[in-house]
């Protein structure tokens, strides 16, 4: 019978290989790998209502759903007046296969920020506030992010409520290689905050050339004159004197300018 002979690991190669595997795995979270296995496409946001549902009797707590309006053979959906706004899911009364869509927990939605699948580090819930409910993306990692609030339903009562989705927020579809998956991401482009820091870029300064001088202000509107022996910047500026007219071309003395006559004397007898 022949042998089977094995390779013979370096001392301590076993465990090397082990710590190699669990270093890729911490490099390589799921939030990252998510991000460059999946994509994100565009949908029609009127086919879509975003839900604060109750859960059980009681009322007393909600979950967000989503429901999408897939061809208009009979609405799914019927929404009131005011605010909050009652939702009426008449999906819920029919065989809705073809017609109506609905995404009612973590395997129908998840949450996206610009090119990052967060669905493992963050999570969607739905909770009360000073008589409103909102809609919060609430991180579940330590380091993952901050807590956003994503919509609101401008009001608390019993019942199927209407979320109306904060400014820069919307609904996007998960895609796999091009194809549209059966999941939907509530997406927003940025992080908070970061927008509107780069919505005001910084004043330009203008840097000299090496070895040119720095350039000169404009004059001012109304530039002071320097008059004949005045000191300005510590430097004297001389000025030309006008050149003499002729005899001629002089002006005339004024009165004013004529030299008086000297006074006359009484004559004195000798």
């Amino acid at each position: 019978m022949n042998a089977v002979i094995l390779p013979v690991l370096p001392r301590g190669g076993l465990a090397t290989l082990v710590g190699v595997a669990t270093a890729l795995t911490v490099a390589s979270p799921a939030s990252v790998r998510a991000s460059a296995l999946f994509a994100a496409a565009e949908v029609d946001q009127q086919s879509f209502l975003l839900v604060a549902a109750p859960i059980g009797t009681s009322g007393e707590r909600s979950q967000l759903n989503i429901y999408e309006q897939l061809k208009p053979i009979r609405p799914c959906f019927e929404v009131g007046q005011g605010q909050p706004a009652y939702v009426n899911p008449l999906l819920a009364t029919f065989d809705f296969t073809g017609i109506c869509s609905r995404y009612i927990d973590a395997n129908g939605y998840s949450l996206r920020v610009g090119g990052q699948d967060l669905a493992s580090s963050y999570r969607l819930m739905v909770t009360r506030s000073a008589g409103d409910m909102l809609l919060l993306a609430f991180p579940t990692k330590a380091g993952a992010g901050p807590e956003m609030v994503v919509a609101r339903t401008r009001g608390s009562a019993p019942g199927f409520l209407k979320f109306e989705l904060e400014p820069g927020w919307r609904l996007m579809r998960r895609q796999f290689g091009g194809r549209n998956l059966g999941h939907l991401y509530v997406y927003t482009d940025s992080w908070p905050g970061t927008a509107a820091t780069a919505a005001q870029p910084a004043p330009a300064v203008p840097v000299p050339a090496p070895g040119a001088s720095p350039s000169l202000q404009p004059a001012a509107a109304n530039p002071i004159k320097a008059t004949p022996g005045k000191v300005k910047s510590g430097k004297v500026k001389s000025v030309k004197a006008a050149p003499a007219q002729p005899p001629s071309e002089q002006e005339a003395p004024t009165a004013a300018q004529r030299p008086l006559p000297p006074p006359s004397l009484p004559a004195t007898k000798l």
